[in-house]
């Protein structure tokens, strides 16, 4: 029976000052064509359902048309709230500015996490995806990514982009406030971890990294 795997995306289209924001495709599309390609399943949900905005500073129309597969699935998403998690062996959490909005503090993200979690089941993010770890608990009140080994989009990479005012916390302040092991490389080069089932990477350039790493894991 063919592995499958769940990827969620924001539904956030604009920050707080009405510049457009969302999914960067990259992040998505890359590891997607990495996992399909082996015959891997995957389903493609964001936090609200329906149409998901890309960053337009992801769309290239080179990256556009070597991604035409996976784009063709955002314009109808299916739900979170729609999802039963019973039937996936992994989740991956792809970036973009949109993720920091309403991945974060964000209940049936958690309880979906919490899931993943409790069943051993590989949690794979990239860039501002481990955002949608911020105010995760388990049921003994212990953050989810105390104690793990992982990365994200740097704070120092958020104010190299002069980004750091117009997100709500900076995610790599914020996972080590919650007990995250933070590894941070040089700004924007390809750089992976992985610890007790969690895989991430630091930024777009991780991207394929991580689908080899999502792959490898579930095989």
């Amino acid at each position: 029976m063919s592995k499958k795997v769940l990827f969620v995306l924001t539904s956030i289209n604009q920050f707080p000052d009405g510049t457009e924001t969302g999914l960067w495709l990259e992040e998505a599309a890359e590891p997607f064509n990495i996992l399909t390609k082996e015959g891997i399943v995957v389903d493609v949900a964001s936090v609200k359902g329906g149409k998901v905005n890309l960053d337009p500073n992801s769309t290239s129309d080179e990256a556009l048309n070597h991604y035409v597969k996976f784009v063709s699935h955002l314009n109808n998403t299916a739900s979170i709230d729609d999802i039963n998690v019973d039937d996936y062996d992994a989740i991956y959490l792809p970036g973009g500015h949109g993720t920091v909005f309403d991945f974060a503090n964000n209940n049936m993200l958690a309880e979906i996490l919490i899931h993943f979690r409790n069943h051993d089941k590989i949690i794979s993010s990239v860039c501002h995806g481990p955002s949608a770890f911020v105010g995760v608990k388990d049921s003994n009140g212990k953050y989810l990514v105390d104690g793990i080994k992982l990365t994200s989009f740097t704070d120092s990479e958020e104010k190299s982009m002069g980004f750091e005012n117009k997100v709500p916390f900076l995610t790599q302040s914020k996972l080590e406030e919650q007990g995250a092991h933070f590894v941070a490389q040089d700004d924007f080069t390809s750089h992976l971890e992985e610890d007790s089932k969690f895989i991430s990477g630091q930024n777009p350039q991780s991207s394929k990294v991580v689908g080899k790493a999502i792959l490898n894991a579930l095989q």
